[in-house]
């Protein structure tokens, strides 16, 4: 049985793809305006569409979302340690290492995967001056009890949001909460600009700051006061996030319907344990845990779902703790690990068609010999 389509294998995330006929006239205009970057039409107004549609106060537009997360730490001026997950991409950790600071890994929630609010103050040094948690899958860490922590203890709070693009929590936008929160715009996220990114702050001086820092640090013609990078979007990809931007409702909405057929199929599968999902989610991961007690381990069951072309992820899987220049970090994280030993998370996008899912769900119950 193969999954496929046409003869691309069946990916975990695919972008979404507007008709390309409809991206003819931003081209054009670009062309006309004879403007690529550097704050253009289209990047002002993809910023100001996503203020509103998001229902933030600020938003600053970057290149890609590792550039976001550098840029917002420097814009926090951070020293020391930075507590955070070591269930998450990388790049989370990569960009405290880059900026000179130390990562302290803390374990994770077994039913939200998110960073366990419940045992942050004990890794809490003298030298902690944040705390950087994920919001794994786009489930909303618990916002109230971290921020209640981080004023207590005098730190500064970074989210890495860039699973958590149109997510809600406590009656808005989780990209509310924090001091700063930092979005991914990558081709695999259910929002993109083919490559980009962005950092939600919430008010009109810190956007400046964050603005400059992107810019080299440039004030004006003459003025550089702050050692910056070059983070700027250009007018392509701000285009391209504009269009996108018109059909993300109906993808969400496609995604969504994806996820509760694979929960109401694999509901009595023994063994496959479906992740809960969090109302106000943007159903952009389906991750599914493989207990003892399925046929199969997760790495055969990973195996298989390849063999029929279903390029399903063990995301995140190996721990960043376990990477090289991570492990002297590392810390007793037994749930963290756990999951990573069990987890695969199944392709979920607006285009993935009803009989693929089907088929999939048949492969994981053991029914693909019918």
């Amino acid at each position: 049985m193969n999954v496929q389509n046409k003869d691309s294998p069946i990916q975990v995330t695919r972008p979404l793809l507007p008709p390309l006929e409809e991206f003819y006239p931003y081209l054009q205009q670009i062309w006309d305006n004879q403007m690529l970057t550097n704050n253009g039409s289209f990047h002002q107004q993809l910023e100001q569409a996503l203020c509103e549609y998001l229902g933030v106060r600020q938003v600053s537009l970057f290149t890609n979302g590792t550039i976001a997360l550098l840029t917002a730490l420097q814009a926090l001026q951070l020293k020391g340690e930075v507590i955070t997950t070591p269930y998450s991409f990388v790049a989370t950790a990569n960009a405290l290492l880059w900026s000179g600071l130390k990562p302290v890994f803390v374990d994770i929630d077994p039913v939200t995967l998110n960073l366990d609010a419940t045992l942050i103050e004990a890794a809490i040094t003298p030298q902690t001056t944040a705390l950087m948690p994920v919001h794994c899958y786009g489930y909303p860490c618990d916002v109230a009890r971290i921020q209640e922590i981080a004023d207590r203890h005098g730190l500064k709070v970074l989210y890495d949001a860039a699973h958590a693009f149109g997510v809600s929590a406590d009656g808005g936008s989780v990209l509310n909460h924090g001091d700063l929160s930092v979005l991914s715009f990558h081709a695999t996220k259910v929002f993109n600009t083919f490559e980009g990114g962005a950092i939600i702050c919430h008010d009109a001086e810190t956007k400046n700051h964050i603005d400059s820092l992107k810019n080299f640090g440039i004030v004006d013609e003459v003025t550089v006061t702050a050692c910056g990078i070059n983070g700027k979007m250009n007018e392509i990809s701000a285009a391209f996030g504009l269009l996108q931007l018109k059909y993300y409702p109906c993808a969400k909405q496609k995604s969504q319907a994806i996820d509760a057929r694979y929960r109401q199929g694999l509901a009595k599968v023994e063994g496959i344990h479906c992740v809960p999902g969090a109302e106000g989610g943007n159903y952009s991961y389906f991750p599914i845990l493989v207990g003892s007690t399925y046929p199969l381990s997760r790495d055969a069951l990973y195996q298989k779902l390849r063999a029929h072309d279903i390029y399903a992820r063990r995301y995140f899987y190996p721990l960043i703790s376990d990477f090289p220049m991570y492990r002297e970090m590392a810390a007793a994280l037994p749930v963290a690990r756990k999951i990573a030993a069990q987890v695969i998370c199944l392709p979920i996008y607006s285009e993935l068609e009803p009989d693929w899912a089907e088929r999939i769900i048949a492969l994981i119950a053991g029914q693909d010999r019918c």
